[in-house]
């Protein structure tokens, strides 16, 4: 199923704010649990991020897993999902993605969707990056890919972002037997 492109939306008499997602809060179901409300009613819909990358350079010990990271690379663009969000889910986004340890921070961006650009949109990047990608887990892994699927990101995107994933697993795996042997 897949969540039409819409304008942006006042939900309610909130403040809102524009959020960008590029990891598992690509899938509202996942951030849904976080911030303790339905998000899918907030997606604008796919938009795209000029001048990154996708990268694993964190470790999330809640998951015990590798996780997503966006690195500034002028070559490259991330797609992921715009979200429009009510102020008052901030904290609990900040909260998620660890901003207080000082796990993540926030960083504003400019992304399009659907031939419109946006300013002045929220996403967050990893403070202290592993000098090398960590592979995901079974379940980081699919709740990612979940997302982009569901929330329409393109098909060529997609499946680069199931083979970077696969291979990452597939190296520790490798790694796994070369040590243990």
């Amino acid at each position: 199923m897949s969540f039409p492109v819409r304008q942006a939306a006042q939900h309610s008499a909130d403040a809102m704010f524009y959020y960008f997602a590029y990891g598992s809060c690509m899938c509202p179901v996942d951030l849904k649990r976080s911030l303790g409300e339905k998000t899918h009613i907030y997606v604008i819909g796919p938009a795209q991020l000029k001048g990154y990358r996708l990268g694993f350079y964190s470790y999330s010990a809640l998951r015990h897993s590798g996780v997503l990271d966006i690195i500034k690379d002028k070559s490259a663009v991330v797609e992921g999902v715009l979200y429009q969000l009510p102020w008052r889910l901030s904290a609990h986004l900040d909260e998620r993605e660890g901003v207080l340890q000082n796990w993540y921070r926030q960083e504003i961006i400019s992304v399009s969707s659907s031939d419109r650009l946006y300013q002045n949109v929220r996403t967050y990047v990893v403070v202290d990056k592993l000098t090398e990608e960590l592979a995901p887990n079974d379940w980081y892994f699919n709740v990612v890919l979940r997302g982009a699927v569901t929330c329409g990101l393109t098909e060529q995107y997609c499946w680069n972002l199931f083979n970077h994933m696969h291979q990452l697993q597939q190296r520790y795996t490798h790694n796994q037997i070369l040590r243990s042997a």
